[in-house]
């Protein structure tokens, strides 16, 4: 069974968290994923900032992070997905597209890391994006906030 919770921080305006939830388990069921539990935590920049500093060792603001609790070779997925809202409002302005849209894609992007798909080099950015063009073409993303 694909389980995932989401936690919105209360003093921030969030997206749906039923659709959220349905997003990923879109993709997971995809990726052949059967057994899942997955916190989906959307905040601010401030404790992504937090989480990068203390897990990467890198002081910058980011959009997404995501963990994977245990072993990649393990079938059953236990991680969690963390969301800056800020920055998916700046990213959405940047590149001129819906907030939902850029929201449904960082929750995408945060699935494809728990499962292993990586962006460290040009080259897994670019087929990470094609990955994620191809599930924002196939989920719900409308009215995700």
């Amino acid at each position: 069974m694909i389980n995932v919770s989401v936690e919105i921080d209360p003093t921030l305006e969030g997206p749906d968290p039923k659709k959220s939830k349905k997003i990923l388990r879109f993709v997971l069921e995809t990726e052949s994923v059967v057994d899942s539990k997955i916190n989906l935590i959307f905040g601010d920049d401030k404790l992504l900032s937090s989480l990068k500093i203390e897990f990467f060792n890198y002081d910058h603001l980011t959009d997404v992070i995501a963990f994977r609790i245990n072993d990649y070779n393990k079938a059953e997925v236990e991680g969690e997905i963390y969301i800056s809202l800020a920055r998916a409002i700046e990213n959405a302005k940047k590149y001129g597209e819906p907030l939902s849209k850029e929201l449904a894609r960082l929750i995408i992007h945060g699935g494809l890391h728990l499962l292993d798909h990586r962006d460290e080099t040009e080259d897994e950015k670019n087929k990470m994006t094609v990955v994620e063009d191809k599930y924002l073409q196939q989920v719900e993303w409308d009215n995700l906030i």
